[in-house]
């Protein structure tokens, strides 16, 4: 072959097929904290199925165990490790304001 040929060949590239994150021993429960808190952001919502790469079983399973153990104060539902300060205040200028006297 030369080289000009060479350049349109398609290379076989070997992929590396991913593991699943649950293990067929991981039980999905709303007290397994360490499996549950894989699947929530830093803000404290649930991921989707396809960052999580789950089946939609699967999924179905998290999202439920995950709102079980929000409702039972297990896992707060919202994450405030980052609060939100504000530098300086900002005044309003929305309009003349009518004064009740």
């Amino acid at each position: 072959m030369d080289k000009s040929k060479q350049l349109f060949r398609k290379s076989k590239r070997s992929f590396r097929r991913r593991l699943p994150p649950i293990g067929s021993g991981d039980r999905i429960d709303y007290r397994n904290m360490s499996l549950i808190s894989r699947f929530i952001s830093e803000q404290g919502k649930i991921l989707s199925r396809r960052v999580n790469r789950l089946t939609l079983k699967q999924q179905r399973l998290i999202t439920i165990a995950i709102k079980q153990a929000r409702i039972l104060s297990s896992l707060p539902f919202l994450n405030n490790e980052k609060q939100f300060e504000r530098t300086e205040s900002i005044p309003r200028l929305t309009g003349p304001r009518s004064r009740n006297k």
